[in-house]
């Protein structure tokens, strides 16, 4: 499926066990390589992140599962503040 980098912008972000992340707000483009390198998030749910000082949130590509209405993200294990780790 081929898919405009502008469609991404404001899509919302979720891992997979339904926690949002926050929303879309660039694409990080490799142009040497021709490949998509993360996505920067913006709009983050401050539930999750301690934000002292905060300079941005990038997605690398290697944890995005999907892409289409959402970006679904892989849920990494104390990668979230208050996401718990004893479930896993």
């Amino acid at each position: 499926m081929e898919t405009q980098i502008t469609d991404l912008f404001g899509l919302q972000i979720y891992t997979d066990k339904g926690m949002f992340v926050g929303e879309v707000e660039d694409v990080v483009i490799d142009v040497d390589n021709k490949k998509m390198e993360g996505l920067v998030v913006g709009k983050v749910n401050d539930q999750l992140f301690e934000l002292k000082n905060f300079k941005g949130l990038k997605i690398p590509y290697r944890i995005i599962s999907a892409i289409d209405d959402i970006v679904l993200i892989r849920h990494l294990p104390g990668a979230f503040a208050g996401s718990g780790s004893g479930d896993e």
